[in-house]
């Protein structure tokens, strides 16, 4: 298919058909003609013009007609029309703008105005086209990150699955870490990202082996340099997704702690991603007011006073504050 601009020119006069041409034929422009209004509308059907010149007194059926047929098209309803006539009195540029005409040039033309109004035409078309494009590319974008958010939550759901122990503790504690991030004053485009990160955050634990993970006592020396590794593998796995790289910071980093104790790094302090120190107080928080097979939840009181007790050890002191003043939990 030519990437030419294809004009479509629909006069009932030779006359008038040769004249354009020959105007037109050193354009870079693909020249179609119609004789006759419907033979017109069945060219514009077929070959989808850039744009059609319509002359407005022909018989049978009028520009006029042929316009409003157009319009009526939704196949054909955008394509501009640059209606050309004898016609040059008031009513009949009214009725030709009523018909749906973009623009309007009489009889006889002078050559200039008229390739001037054609690549005016033609310009706003190409220009609305653009629009048109970015647009479908951006419904088509979110239709893409609503399928990838769909396969997170998937991910989520099946990591709940293999732990009862802990089912439901990722939908509550992302609720709480986004709410909490919001309270920071984060910016829409970053809770988005602590929202997948959260969702994820265990992401690695595929990787442990179901004898550590659901061991019931307590993991020995051995088992914990193998637990240890569960951020780690979080990061290898989600790193190569291009998409879910700003949301690593939760997976990665969630079990540092302030004072440089934590794992897989060691990061002190506000080297830790803000991300990772919210969820870190959310994710203590609700493991242990939660009940487990092995013990009951702490009462409120009591996670409340663990955390400050933590705060400038396990937990960044600010982040404490801002949970404390919360009212989301």
């Amino acid at each position: 298919m030519s990437k030419q601009p294809q004009i479509l020119i629909i006069d009932d006069e030779p006359v008038a058909r040769a004249s354009l041409e020959g105007l037109l034929y050193n354009q870079p422009y693909d020249l179609h003609f119609a004789e006759s209004g419907p033979e017109g509308l069945a060219i514009a059907a077929a070959i989808r013009p850039d744009i059609i010149l319509l002359d407005v007194m022909m018989p049978n059926m009028s520009g006029f007609e042929v316009c409003s047929l157009i319009r009526s098209n939704p196949v054909l309803g955008e394509i501009p029309v640059l209606l050309i006539t004898a016609l040059d009195d008031r009513e009949s540029r009214i009725a030709g703008l009523k018909a749906g005409a973009d623009d309007y040039i009489s009889k006889p033309f002078d050559s200039l105005e008229l390739l001037a109004r054609l690549q005016g035409v033609l310009r706003l078309n190409r220009y609305r086209h653009i629009v048109e494009q970015r647009h479908e590319l951006e419904q088509l974008h979110e239709e893409l990150l609503f399928s990838y958010d769909k396969t997170i939550q998937g991910w989520s759901q099946a990591l709940d699955l293999r732990d009862k122990e802990t089912e439901g503790h990722t939908l509550r504690v992302t609720e709480m870490t986004v709410n909490l991030a919001r309270a920071a004053g984060l910016d829409e485009e970053s809770l988005k990202h602590i929202w997948r990160g959260a969702l994820l955050h265990d992401v690695g634990k595929l990787g442990i082996p179901d004898s550590i993970l659901h061991k019931p006592g307590k993991l020995n020396d051995e088992e914990w340099v193998i637990m240890k590794n569960h951020p780690t593998y979080a990061y290898k796995w989600l790193s190569s997704i291009e998409f879910l790289r700003p949301a690593l910071d939760i997976p990665y980093c969630h079990h540092e702690k302030w004072d440089g104790s934590g794992y897989p790094r060691g990061l002190v302090g506000e080297a830790i991603p803000l991300a990772a120190r919210m969820f870190a107080v959310v994710d203590v928080w609700d493991a242990l007011a939660s009940d487990r097979p092995y013990r009951k939840g702490l009462t409120l009181q009591e996670v409340e006073q663990y955390i400050r007790d933590q705060s400038g050890i396990h937990f960044d002191p600010n982040i404490v504050k801002l949970w404390q003043d919360s009212k989301f939990h």
